[in-house]
């Protein structure tokens, strides 16, 4: 008995011996890489763990637990996985409604999710979303964790509201009642010093410098600002105590929002780290595969939803990482921390966190390309400012939703216009005068130019109708382009009007797979039986003058209207 073609396809998504020969050839340089990266994820795995609802520890985890099985199971060499904020700006609203359990629930499912995207070889149409709902929802998500960071930055604590904006409006409320520095100052402070050393040396990764230096303030000075708190030493022991199937049938969409998520975050990253690099090339459907395994693992042992993570990736590459030994170093410098650390750990104030995902937020928008996108066309700038305000207001799964829905509905209108009805000669040829005057009198033709569907069909009827005043009209349609079941209604349409004005209608140049389209649904069976279907326009305009010789005697060329 034959194996299932999607398990077939699993099997061939599995690790090689292949996958570790870039290794061999340089390890000293992918754990150098390995340990920056480390470096550079420590703060943010705390960051957006603490953002997401779940604490500290959930981002820690995610972070070793995803980071090694992602670069292990993955498509590409060079990415590292993890918690990011755009994750967490999904999950937000599910800590909120169902707690801890319903995030877990969410990141299993979604898991299940990318392996069967996987197995179904679908990494190949992660290019298709419009880059205006990526560059809206991306500054979009800037927006909503920079909200996020409003009640720690200003240390305030205990703020819950359904929306991220909400909560930042009661957290600056509540700020204003009883106001203090210590934290503002704080989370601006970090935030500055990651944003100026950014440009100073970027190689330097002043977010671990500023949580330091925010933390040694903090322990030196009595001030008065929330901390982690100190973390479980080790891997909590996985746990299955979230598994409920109706928590399951209700968390489906967010779980398949996840998951859409996870692979266009992972698959545009490796796109990224592809370009940074020479000579490599990820496999779409593999990493789908590798970022599946990771998000079934990661909520087992409490983690969050993981994706592959831009910023720490690039960092990987610029660090010369050339192989996945990098991010496994990443992951276990990261797992080091947790069995040996996790009581300085819990020091960190939160005010510091903030400002790292502050300084975050502000380097995840690109101005420039937003700025171009705005003045490429009315329709892109429009796709963006509403995907980017829906998910600012609303959240980014309805963004993603309405922007593509939005950006079909331009493109359709666009490919719409393209599509022409000409009214064009019917041959080259030498006629007298009078032959002239009577070809101008009784057949025309029509070329139909481009795609014929529903979104410019009824156009074209309009225009077949005014066709009144001859005797034959000619449809040439060997230049559609496309012809929908709406498309060949329409054709329907105006061949019954036209008749109805005792016009006979022609038609030549049909291609197979619109014929089979026209056939399927009943379209001109009659002109069929009665041979007014051509192979070609020469042969239509021949059997147009025969009716015309038949109708006036004495015509010598037919009665044929040219334009």
């Amino acid at each position: 008995m034959s194996m299932p073609l999607p398990l077939r396809r699993l099997g061939g998504l599995l690790p090689g011996r292949l996958d570790w020969a870039p290794a061999r050839r340089s390890p000293g340089r992918d754990l150098l890489a390995g340990l920056i990266v480390a470096v550079v994820a420590l703060p943010l795995a705390l960051a957006f763990g603490v953002s997401s609802g779940l604490g500290a520890q959930a981002g820690l985890v995610t972070a070793i637990v995803a980071g090694t099985l992602a670069a292990v199971f993955g498509g590409s060499n060079l990415q590292v996985s993890g918690p990011t904020g755009a994750m967490t700006v999904v999950l937000v609203p599910i800590v909120g409604r169902y707690g801890a359990d319903g995030v877990l629930m969410v990141g299993l499912m979604a898991g299940f999710v990318l392996v069967l995207l996987a197995a179904l070889r679908a990494g190949r149409f992660a290019g298709l979303l419009p880059m205006p709902v990526i560059e809206g929802f991306t500054a979009g998500i800037a927006v909503v964790i920079a909200l996020q960071q409003v009640p720690a930055a200003l240390g305030v604590t205990g703020v819950h509201a359904d929306k991220v904006w909400r909560a930042a409006a009661v957290a600056a409320a509540r700020y204003g009642e009883h106001p203090t520095v210590a934290a503002p100052v704080m989370a601006v402070a970090v935030a500055a010093l990651m944003l100026a050393g950014a440009r100073i040396r970027p190689g330097v990764p002043f977010s671990l410098a500023g949580i330091v230096l925010a933390t040694l303030v903090a322990q030196v000075a009595p001030l008065h600002v929330a901390r982690i708190g100190a973390l479980p030493a080790g891997l909590p022991a996985p746990s299955l105590g979230f598994l409920d199937p109706g928590m399951a049938a209700a968390l489906l969409p967010s779980a398949l929002a996840v998951a859409a998520l996870a692979a266009l975050e992972s698959l545009l990253c490796a796109t990224v780290a592809d370009a940074m690099s020479v000579g490599e090339k990820h496999d779409p459907d593999r990493e789908l595969f590798g970022q599946g395994i990771a998000n079934l693992a990661a909520p087992l042992l409490g983690g969050v939803p993981a994706t592959a993570a831009i910023a720490r990736t690039a960092v990987n590459v610029r660090a010369g990482a050339r192989s996945r030994l990098a991010a496994l170093t990443h992951a276990a410098v990261l797992a080091a921390i947790v069995f040996t650390a996790g009581g300085l750990v819990g020091r960190i104030p939160l005010a510091a966190l903030a400002g790292v995902l502050l300084a975050t937020t502000v380097r995840m928008v690109e101005v420039g390309s937003l700025r171009a996108i705005t003045r490429a066309t009315r329709g892109d700038g429009v796709v963006l400012i509403l995907t980017f305000l829906v998910t600012v207001v609303f959240d980014l799964v309805t963004a993603v939703a309405v922007g593509v829905a939005l950006a079909i509905v331009l493109a359709l209108r666009a490919v719409a216009r393209t599509a022409r009805l000409d009214q064009v000669p019917l041959e080259a040829g030498d006629h007298t005068d009078e032959e002239r005057r009577l070809l101008a009198e009784h057949i025309i033709a029509y070329r139909f130019d481009g795609p014929l569907f529903f979104a410019a069909a009824h156009r074209f009827l309009l225009e077949l109708s005014e066709a009144t005043d001859v005797r034959v009209v000619i449809l040439r349609m060997s230049r559609i382009s496309t012809l929908d079941a709406t498309g060949a209604g329409v054709l329907r349409d105006a061949i019954t009007r036209l008749e109805q004005h005792g016009v006979t209608v022609l038609i030549s140049g049909i291609k197979p797979g619109h014929d089979q389209i026209l056939a399927a649904l009943g379209v001109a069976d009659h002109l069929r039986r009665d041979g007014l279907i051509f192979p070609d326009t020469p042969a239509a305009i021949a059997h147009a003058r025969t009716l015309l010789r038949r109708e006036v005697p004495g015509a010598a060329a037919g009665n044929v209207r040219s334009a």
